[in-house]
C-alpha cells in the first residue's frame, strides 16, 4: 500500500530522523556483542557493548534491600537487552537522530507498593538518557529511588515509566510486542506474517470489530489519516471534547492541532489506559501535547474514553500515561513509508512482528557504506571524483594542476568543479555532490551515536579523514563520542589539525571538555600538543569551562591555564560566577539555619 493514498504517517523531517535512528544509532556489531554476552550470561559486558554504564554493585545492593532484592534484580539483568532498549528510547527527533535529554526511563520495581511508604524512598530499576543533546549517547543503568515520584508508584513528567512495558526491554517479553502495536497472534496491522504488505484492496472498508485486531488496527489507523484526530478518536469508540482549555494567560490552544502531532495508537490506547486504572493507578491519565497542556483521558462507563485538552493547571496531580503505551510503533510506520525494510529491523523486533519471516544471517541495521565515486561537472565536462587508496579524494587532473588552483584560491581566486569539491570536503563550507555529503552525512552519525567500528570501516574503506561537517568539525572534534585510544593516533597520523576551529571557534581540546569529553581524553589531546589557550566566540577559556560546568575530574587543567594564561577569558563570566556561586552559598546557609 501506498501511504501518500491516504496521507502521510509522518512527517518528513520525523521520518528521516527515524530512518537514520534505525539505520546508525543501534549498530548490527552492537546489537551482536550484547547479544552474545547476554545469552552467555555477562549482564556487565552486554551493558558495556551497549554503550550503558551501570551505576551500582549487587552486593552492595543487597546489603541495603536485602538478598530477596538483589536476587530479583540480578534475574532481570541477565535478561535486560540493552541493545533493545536503546533501539526503543525516545529520541528528539525535529531532524535530529540523539537521545531525548536527562530522561529516566523505569524499568522494574521489586517489591509492592505500601500506601505508608514515604514517596522517595523505594529503589527502581531505571535507566538515564545523557544530558546533553548532542553529547556522547552512554546511557547510565541506576538501582535506587526515583526523585520524581508524585506519591509511591507514579512519576511527574521528566519520567517514562516502563514497568507495563517489558517488551521493550527485556528479552523474555519481546513476542508481547505483536498484540501491544495492535496487532493479532498472526500479523501485524498492514503486514502478513512474512512482512509482505497487505495489499490496498484487502484493508477493511469497514469497521471489522474487535474479533480482527490486526484489521481494526488498520481500519483506525486509515480513519486518522483521511480525517485526522478527531475522526480516529470517534472511529475507536472514543469521545472527543475539542474545546479548548480554560486559561487566563498569554496563550490558546487549540485541542486538534495539538492532538494531531501525536502518533496515537488508536486501538492500543483504551486498553492501555483501563490496564492502569485496573491497577489502582488513578482514573485519569495524562498525555503530554504542549508547552503547558495535556491530553486527559477518562475512561467511560459504557466503554471508550473522554478526550479531552487540560491546562496543566487542570491536571490535579493526575499520573503521565507513559509514551510507550500511546504511541504507534515507529517501526511500523517507518515499514509503511518505505523508510526500512523488515531485515533492517532489531533481530528481536522483527522476529516479534513478522513470526513467518525466514531468519537471515544479514538482518539488522545495515553496516558503513563504501564510498563510491561521484561524477561533478568540472570544466565543461563530466569528471569522477571518489577516494585513493590512501584515503584522499581522486580527481582526473595533474600534480601541476591541483597545485595551480591551490595557488589561485591561496590568493583569494574562485575553484569550481572538482576543485571546489575537494575544498568542500575538507572545509565544511559549500555544497557537495549527493553521494559525498550522504558519506560525510554518515561518517558523522556514525560519530555520534559512538559506532567506533563503524568509523574505522570508513576510513578502512577509503574516506578520506580530512573531512569537516557542516558545522566545520573534524574527526578530532568528536572524539568525545568515540573511543579516542582506537582513532586519535590515526587521525594524527593522517595530518589533522589539532588547533582546527569549528564554527563556534572550539579546538578538539575545547570541545572535548565542553562537551563532557573524558579526563583520558583530555589527557591524551593535551599529550598530542593540543594548546591551553583557546577561547570560543563567547571568550571563555578552559578554565572558564572547567568551572562552568563543575568538572572537578579536570581540576588540574584549570590549575594549569590559570597558571600559565592568568589573564586569558572574559572577566565579565568570572564576576558573574562569583556572584552565582555566593548567592547560592548564601542559600545553602539559610537552608541549613532553618
Amino acid at each position: 500500500m501506498s501511504p501518500s493514498t491516504t496521507g502521510r504517517l509522518l512527517r518528513p523531517d520525523e521520518a528521516a530522523s527515524r530512518r537514520r535512528i534505525r539505520q546508525y544509532a543501534v549498530p548490527r556489531w552492537m546489537i551482536e556483542q550484547a547479544t552474545d554476552r547476554r545469552l552467555a550470561g555477562d549482564w556487565r559486558g552486554a551493558l558495556t557493548a551497549a554503550l550503558v554504564d551501570p551505576a551500582f554493585d549487587l552486593d552492595q545492593v543487597a546489603g541495603q534491600y536485602g538478598a530477596e532484592t538483589a536476587a530479583a534484580l540480578a534475574e532481570d539483568l541477565r535478561h535486560l537487552a540493552p541493545d533493545l532498549l536503546r533501539w526503543h528510547l525516545p529520541r528528539l527527533l525535529g531532524g535530529r537522530t540523539t537521545l531525548d535529554t536527562a530522561r529516566v526511563v523505569v524499568l522494574a520495581r521489586y517489591r509492592d507498593a505500601d500506601p505508608d511508604e514515604r514517596k522517595g524512598t523505594t529503589p527502581y530499576l531505571h535507566v538515564v538518557t545523557p544530558p546533553m543533546i548532542d553529547g556522547p549517547q552512554r546511557l547510565t543503568l541506576r538501582f535506587e529511588p526515583v526523585g520524581a515520584e508524585q506519591r509511591p508508584g507514579t512519576f511527574g513528567r521528566t519520567v517514562e515509566d516502563w514497568r507495563r512495558a517489558r517488551h521493550l526491554w527485556d528479552a523474555r517479553r519481546t513476542g508481547e510486542l505483536l498484540e501491544r502495536c495492535g496487532g493479532s497472534a498472526e500479523r501485524a496491522p498492514f503486514f502478513h506474517p512474512d512482512a509482505t504488505p497487505v495489499a490496498e484492496d484487502r484493508l477493511p472498508a469497514a469497521d471489522p470489530g474487535p474479533g480482527d485486531p490486526a484489521a481494526r488496527a488498520e481500519w483506525l489507523t486509515l480513519a486518522h489519516q483521511r480525517g485526522g484526530t478527531a475522526e480516529g478518536l470517534t472511529a475507536a469508540g472514543h469521545e472527543f471534547v475539542p474545546t479548548a482549555p480554560e486559561t487566563s494567560r498569554w496563550y490558546r490552544s487549540d485541542p486538534v492541532a495539538l492532538l494531531a502531532q501525536l502518533e496515537l495508537n488508536h486501538a492500543r490506547l483504551e486498553p492501555e489506559v483501563r490496564r492502569l486504572v485496573a491497577e489502582d493507578l488513578g482514573e485519569r491519565h495524562l498525555v503530554r501535547v504542549g508547552w503547558r497542556t495535556f491530553a486527559l483521558l477518562v475512561p467511560k462507563p459504557d466503554g471508550g474514553l473522554r478526550v479531552s485538552v487540560i491546562d496543566q493547571d487542570q491536571a490535579d496531580g493526575a499520573p503521565i500515561l507513559p509514551e510507550a503505551l500511546w504511541r504507534r510503533l515507529p517501526d511500523l510506520d517507518l515499514l509503511r513509508e518505505g523508510g526500512i525494510t523488515a531485515d533492517r529491523l532489531h533481530p528481536l523486533v522483527r522476529a516479534a512482528l513478522f513470526p513467518a519471516l525466514a531468519a537471515s544471517a544479514d538482518a539488522g541495521p545495515p553496516g558503513p557504506t563504501p564510498p563510491e565515486p561521484v561524477r561533478v561537472r568540472c570544466r565543461g565536462e563530466w569528471h569522477e571524483v571518489g577516494f585513493r587508496p590512501d584515503g584522499l579524494l581522486r580527481m582526473p587532473h595533474s600534480d601541476e594542476e591541483q597545485q595551480r588552483e591551490r595557488a589561485m584560491r591561496a590568493f583569494g581566486g574562485a575553484v569550481a568543479g572538482c576543485f571546489a569539491v575537494e575544498q568542500t570536503w575538507s572545509s565544511g563550507s559549500g555544497r557537495l555532490p549527493r553521494g559525498l555529503t550522504d558519506q560525510r552525512r554518515e561518517l558523522f552519525l556514525r560519530a555520534q551515536h559512538g559506532d567506533t567500528p563503524g568509523v574505522l570501516a570508513m576510513l578502512d574503506a577509503g574516506t578520506d579523514p580530512r573531512v569537516r561537517d557542516a558545522s566545520g568539525r573534524t574527526l578530532l572534534h568528536v572524539l568525545n563520542l568515540l573511543d579516542h585510544e582506537a582513532l586519535l593516533p590515526r587521525l594524527l597520523a593522517a595530518g589533522l589539525d589539532l588547533e582546527a576551529c569549528d564554527s563556534r571557534d572550539r579546538t578538539p581540546l575545547y570541545v572535548a571538555v565542553n562537551d563532557l569529553g573524558s579526563r583520558a581524553l583530555v589527557e591524551a589531546l593535551i599529550a598530542a600538543g593540543a594548546r591551553l589557550d583557546p577561547v570560543d566566540r563567547s571568550e571563555l577559556s578552559l578554565a572558564q569551562i572547567v568551572r562552568r560546568y563543575k568538572r572537578t575530574d579536570l581540576a588540574f587543567l584549570r590549575e594549569r591555564v590559570q597558571a600559565e594564561h592568568p589573564d586569558l577569558g572574559a572577566d565579565w563570566w568570572d564576576e558573574w560566577m562569583d556572584e552565582q556561586e555566593e548567592y547560592w552559598a548564601e542559600q545553602d546557609g539559610e537552608d541549613e539555619d532553618e
